[in-house]
């Protein structure tokens, strides 16, 4: 190969090069990202909002509204599975805190206010407190009701009167804190494989301050658990038999065991939740 050759070739390399790196990144299809910070404590969060096809053609409709936690996790399952059961919802992920720059989370960094944000209890452990910052739910349920919600419902066709929460493990926590301290929040919840093991008390106390009209509500709840999930079994439950008791008269519960451990339990525990969604009378657009 002549010198002229391999001197042009030299010279192309970084185009070359900068041409393979620049490739497409997949986009949802009908998919907004919405920057949106917490009004009350100032952290900054994305939702990632994916609008069911036909939203733009059919403006006369209100649509049903999913909102999920750990959106960046559930974002394609749940997206992917709805487009089969659950056509016509608006799904909305709340993302993590994106500018959650502790020093102290190395890696952790981009989830780390989950731990936040869908727990209940502080913790003893005065370095794991120091970290994470535990037990702060009751926060992220304002920041829920006070700024998604409203921001859903301003800027998109949501039905107040048929909103779902889906949550999984510590989220499925942050769901039954929700379902206790502030049932009206949603309509419906799907609570998988939920962390409430030694949150019973912290949950039973939420709930003994609500007012008189959250009780008005009727709520359908589902909640799964894997059959290689023993620990979680008796709590779940005793959960759900304080549930029976405490709102014995508008909610109806549904108590499901799929097969799996705590990972391979979940695809399972997303089909059966959205088919039992499906079938609820409150989840059809209008």
């Amino acid at each position: 190969m002549s010198r002229a050759i391999l001197f042009v070739i030299f010279l192309l390399q970084p185009i070359l090069m900068t041409n393979a790196n620049e490739q497409n990144q997949y986009v949802m299809p009908r998919t907004h990202i919405i920057d949106l910070k917490d009004s009350r404590m100032g952290y900054q969060y994305e939702l990632l909002i994916k609008l069911p096809e036909g939203y733009k053609k059919n403006k006369h409709l209100t649509y049903p509204v999913i909102y999920y936690t750990d959106a960046v996790w559930h974002i394609e399952s749940l997206s992917g599975i709805s487009e089969f059961l659950i056509t016509d919802a608006i799904l909305v992920g709340i993302s993590w805190q994106t500018d959650n720059h502790n020093p102290l989370l190395l890696d952790e960094e981009e989830y780390a206010s989950r731990y936040r944000d869908y727990t209940i209890r502080t913790s003893t452990n005065a370095a794991n407190q120091a970290k994470y910052k535990l037990g702060q739910a009751d926060k992220h349920l304002a920041f829920i009701r006070n700024d998604v919600i409203k921001y859903v419902e301003d800027h998109y066709r949501g039905d107040p009167t048929k909103r779902t929460y889906f949550g999984y493990s510590l989220g499925g926590l942050f769901g039954a804190y929700a379902l206790m301290a502030q049932p009206n929040t949603f309509q419906n919840y799907i609570l998988g494989s939920p962390s409430l093991r030694n949150n019973l008390a912290k949950l039973e106390d939420s709930h003994q301050n609500i007012k008189a009209k959250q009780l008005d509500t009727n709520i359908n709840v589902f909640i799964a658990h894997g059959t290689l999930e023993q620990d979680r079994t008796k709590v779940i439950n005793d959960f759900v038999a304080t549930l029976n008791k405490k709102h014995s008269a508008n909610v109806n519960v549904t108590n499901v065991k799929v097969t799996g451990d705590h990972q391979s339990a979940f695809p399972a525990t997303l089909v059966q939740s959205l088919t039992w969604l499906a079938g609820l009378k409150n989840t059809t657009h209008q």
